[in-house]
């Protein structure tokens, strides 16, 4: 097996950058687009906590990547928080992204709070009740979110937005960023939809609408006080370099992106850099313990109860070849932006069943097939 690499810089052959670990698969809520098809009641095979303790223990070793407490509703388990003190004992940067039900309450965010719990991550799909709780399948889900929100400003704590792009919020993202604006977020996290779990592809925005929403998403990201992520749209960091290449009157510096996409590079919010992609930097674990290169790109690469995550991670032949863009194939594969971009590897499988395909929602044709 390889050795771990050093503390100063990650090499996503050894060490995954962001870890998430889907708790469990319980919740209250019905969302139209759920990854995990939750359920209301948790599942007698998830990891208890004497395994979650020892999966924290090799997630640790893996020069201590961010870990994020995902479900399903992470607060649907009871020993949540005897998690999470364990892992910030540990030294783990930890996250979590609950859903807006009765569990959030003040009492509980002063509790993540007093732990060192590093953020917490609300869901909004829409600027008002009807869209957003038509979203999550919930009648009253908006109101709760915003008074969880109004909560972490009273404890002064940072606030991430996840919002998933689809076809019943495109035409209303102007109200969206204008939400946002008065919601005084630190960051907004950006889903572009990949039909995996109840997400369906008729609920999906067009490739040509993708790219008109990375160019809107681009300029609020220079306008606004919020730094701005996106997920399932590695494209949109093509779009960036584009833009500001246009803007700077210079030509794009391949190497330099090359370079940012392989070293590891984190902002101030330790968000993860450039060059992530499923199974490339990434790695997400199930409720049951099997791992997959995210949880959209439903290809079981092992079970944590059978192997340790380091052996997974890195030997795994399913994400070492995702981990390999010179593998990629169709335009992604001689794309100049392949090694910053890649495509999403999810979107690829959902729509051709190979995750090596390319991303079928991009509009972007490569040099090298222009020049033939």
């Amino acid at each position: 097996m390889n050795k771990p690499s050093s503390r100063h810089v990650r090499d996503y052959n050894i060490d995954p950058f962001i870890v998430i670990w889907e708790v469990t698969r319980a919740c209250a809520l019905k969302c139209l687009h759920c990854r995990a098809d939750a359920q209301h009641h948790r599942d007698p095979r998830e990891l208890n906590f004497t395994e979650a303790k020892h999966l924290i223990d090799q997630i640790h070793s893996m020069n201590n990547p961010l870990l994020v407490f995902t479900g399903g509703d992470p607060l649907e388990r009871e020993d949540i928080f005897d998690i999470a003190a364990y892992a910030i004992r540990k030294g783990v940067r930890v996250s979590m992204t609950p859903s807006a039900t009765p569990n959030v309450t003040k009492e509980v965010m002063r509790k993540a709070k007093e732990m060192g719990l590093a953020r917490w991550a609300f869901s909004i799909d829409g600027p008002n009740h009807a869209i957003h709780d038509h979203f999550r399948g919930t009648s009253g889900s908006f109101d709760r979110t915003m008074e969880a929100i109004h909560y972490l400003h009273e404890l002064n704590m940072p606030i991430q937005i996840n919002t998933v792009i689809s076809k019943y919020n495109l035409d209303y993202l102007n109200e969206m960023k204008m939400l946002m604006d008065q919601l005084d977020i630190v960051l907004w996290s950006v889903f572009f939809l990949v039909p995996v779990g109840r997400g369906q592809q008729n609920d999906m925005i067009s490739p040509v609408e993708h790219e008109r929403v990375f160019r809107w998403l681009y300029n609020v990201s220079k306008s606004s006080n919020f730094d701005v992520k996106t997920t399932a749209a590695q494209h949109y960091r093509r779009v960036v370099l584009q833009q500001k290449a246009r803007e700077n009157k210079t030509e794009i510096a391949y190497e330099n992106v090359l370079k940012y996409g392989s070293t590891g590079t984190i902002d101030g919010l330790g968000r993860a850099p450039s060059g992530v992609n499923d199974g490339n930097g990434f790695i997400f674990i199930s409720h049951i313990g099997d791992v997959f290169p995210s949880g959209l790109l439903p290809v079981k690469v092992g079970n944590v109860r059978e192997q340790s995550v380091p052996e997974i991670y890195r030997n795994s032949p399913i994400l070492q070849q995702l981990r390999d863009p010179d593998q990629y194939k169709g335009k992604c594969g001689v794309c100049e932006f392949r090694n910053v971009c890649g495509g999403s590897r999810s979107r690829a499988y959902a729509a051709t069943g190979d995750y090596l395909e390319s991303e079928p929602y991009c509009v972007y044709i490569p040099k090298a097939m222009r020049q033939k």
